[in-house]
């Protein structure tokens, strides 16, 4: 009620029209701040209220309209609607809210009809531009500023708006993750707001949450649209960090309509001291349908943590077949197990990657999906083995739950170089996964080369190569024998070839390869041929023998061949990207392969290119 009062009293300031006996204030501002002030007036004596001038004056907060519908009805005073309302001496519009009215209104939809809503939440000098949006520069390892700038915006939209998924390759990820976090300018006829948008989705699409949230955490809230909106909402959930939309909860509450975004502004509310009305609406929105009850009750959990309601709150999943990120990021804020029926099928993989990113998540839970996260390129060799390190430190969890960290730790300290290669030798298993051997890259870069250890060497190689250890790997150079695994990893690793690789040693290769459709094979052709390490007729001759035609055009590889050419390497990366969609290998072809690997190559990304043409061999 007090509020309400306090209200009606800056209402009546607002308007201007107040039959007190104040004389008015002089203007403190200096005359460059919008002309000169107005010249002070005596006090009028305590008459009847006069009317509203025509126009406000210079410094005089001006009332929005009342909205024309919304359930709030004419005051109940006699007037006819289209006149002004007198009340105690304050004159108000026809159609403002009764008082009683007003005391049933939330503190939100008063600040909206009083128009005190605020529109920025930082100073006009702290306010950033939206050119240049980003985390890396160029001096940071990012790409040029202006790399995008001339390029159709048609173009790149259309291969932003494509890149949606995960990539098949480590290495490819973690290329498209620099193109799309570097500070670039937007192609000219894009609203860079777009542009970052796009580049924000893509990000939480790949399974780049955090980063994602660091990336939209470079625009202010005020310059938000609904697109990176909505980009910013999934990073924030895909992290944990439920309060980090709040400033733009706060400052765009309707720029979204949906149950999420609603029970999202509540959260904030109630760590803004409005506990008790948020908890009303939340409340609210459970009892109109608004949101499923799961969702509602785990939001008034998470928001009673930070409000004065005190509602206790039991949360049953009961019903409850199917996981979102809403639901997964709550329940891992609060402290809610989640049963484990609702990990499963595409879900298991996407909430792995939220899961190693959130640090409310149990360790046994990140520890468990970081072999996924570092095959697909979102947690590198070291965040893996700081990751099992924290395992083997903590006193919580029993011996066997800690055997996998225990092999880590003797993989890379154990005494004796037998001890060291039978706990890698475990640790890859029979399968040998990729992210298996993210995590002993620098294990395997600790042993020396040996004869005894030649049957290890391509897991041992592939190993080093997937966190960029290729000078490490190339001392097996004199000991791999010609054409085996482990020399096709390293012809293709090799920072520089002075000669051909010779047609009798890929023969040799391709004869020995078990692979499915021999794709090791074709893998290893188009590497090479990419690279520019096979004569023309060894191309021709191999490409004849395993049934493939690298050369056939289409728009997606005159696009990328054109911006190599161009020298473009932040295009080059974007297409190489959206060529790399695809969970799997088997959705990778030798053609495809070879476009990206020539086009990184001629753009100056050769490091990249032989990453990619050798993890493509490791795990084709």
């Amino acid at each position: 009620m007090r509020r309400v009062v306090l209200l009606l009293a800056g209402t009546a300031l607002a308007l201007g029209s107040t039959g007190l006996a104040l004389a008015a204030p002089e203007d403190l501002l200096p005359p460059s701040f919008g002309g000169p002030p107005p010249a002070p007036t005596p006090a009028p004596a305590p008459t009847a209220p006069r009317a509203p001038a025509p126009a406000p004056s210079i410094g005089s907060p001006v009332l929005p309209p009342a909205p024309s519908s919304g359930g709030v009805s004419t005051p109940s005073t006699g007037v006819a609607p289209s006149a002004p309302v007198s009340v105690g001496g304050i004159t108000l519009p026809a159609d403002f809210p009764s008082l009683a009215q007003l005391e049933r209104m939330d503190p939100e939809e008063i600040d909206e009809l009083l128009g005190l809503t605020p529109k920025f939440d930082i100073p006009p000098g702290a306010r950033r531009s939206v050119e240049e949006v980003g985390l890396l520069s160029l001096s940071e390892g990012g790409f040029a500023r202006n790399a995008l700038a001339r390029q159709p915006a048609a173009l790149i939209r259309a291969a932003l708006t494509a890149s949606k998924g995960p990539l098949v390759s480590r290495w490819g990820h973690i290329l498209m993750r620099r193109a799309l976090t570097s500070r670039l300018n937007a192609p000219a006829g894009m609203d860079p707001v777009e542009f970052a948008g796009l580049r924000a989705s893509a990000l939480v699409a790949m399974g780049e949450g955090a980063v994602a949230r660091a990336f939209v955490q470079d625009v202010d809230g005020s310059n938000y649209d609904l697109a990176l909106t909505n980009a910013a909402f999934d990073a924030y959930l895909a992290t944990g960090d439920i309060l980090g939309i709040c400033p733009v909860a706060r400052l765009k509450p309707t720029i979204r309509e949906d149950g999420e975004w609603e029970m999202a502004q509540q959260i904030c509310a109630s760590f803004a001291g409005e506990g008790r009305s948020a908890d009303r609406r939340l409340q609210r929105i459970f009892g109109t349908g608004g949101a499923p009850e799961i969702d509602v009750r785990l939001a008034q959990r998470f928001a009673g943590a930070g409000g004065e309601a005190g509602r206790a709150v039991n949360i049953e999943w009961d019903g409850v077949d199917e996981l979102n990120p809403w639901r997964f990021a709550l329940a891992r804020a609060v402290g809610e197990e989640i049963p484990e029926g609702l990990f499963r099928g595409d879900a298991a993989l996407q909430y792995d990657l939220a899961e190693v990113a959130i640090p409310a998540s149990p360790l046994l839970a990140r520890v468990a999906a970081a072999d996924r996260a570092a095959a697909r390129g979102v947690l590198s060799s070291t965040a893996m083995v700081d990751l099992y390190s924290q395992l083997y430190a903590s006193d919580q969890y029993s011996n066997d739950q800690k055997t996998r960290s225990r092999q880590v730790r003797e993989a890379y300290v154990a005494e004796t170089i037998a001890q060291r290669i039978e706990a890698l030798r475990q640790l890859w298993g029979e399968d040998g996964g990729y992210g298996a051997q993210v995590l002993t890259a620098y294990a395997a870069a600790r042993l020396p080369v040996s004869e005894g250890l030649v049957d290890d060497a391509p897991r041992l190689i592939a190993a080093m190569l997937a966190a960029g250890l290729d000078r490490n790997a190339l001392r097996w150079g004199e000991t791999v024998p010609e054409g085996s695994e482990g020399w096709a990893l390293l012809v293709l690793a090799q920072p520089a070839r002075e000669n051909a690789v010779g047609s009798g040693a890929f023969d040799t290769f391709a004869s020995a390869d078990t692979s499915e459709s021999q794709r090791k094979s074709r893998f290893l052709l188009a590497g090479l041929a990419g690279l520019g390490r096979l004569s023309e007729g060894d191309i021709a001759s191999a490409a004849d023998d395993l049934g493939v035609n690298l050369t056939r055009a289409s728009t997606w590889s005159n696009k990328i061949t054109l911006a190599a050419q161009q020298n473009n390497p932040a295009l080059v990366a974007l297409l190489a990207g959206l060529g790399m969609q695809g969970t799997g290998w088997d959705r990778m072809t030798a053609r495809q392969l070879y476009f990206i690997v020539r086009s990184l190559d001629q753009a100056g990304l050769s490091a990249e290119a032989r990453m990619i043409a050798a993890e493509a061999v490791a795990r084709g």
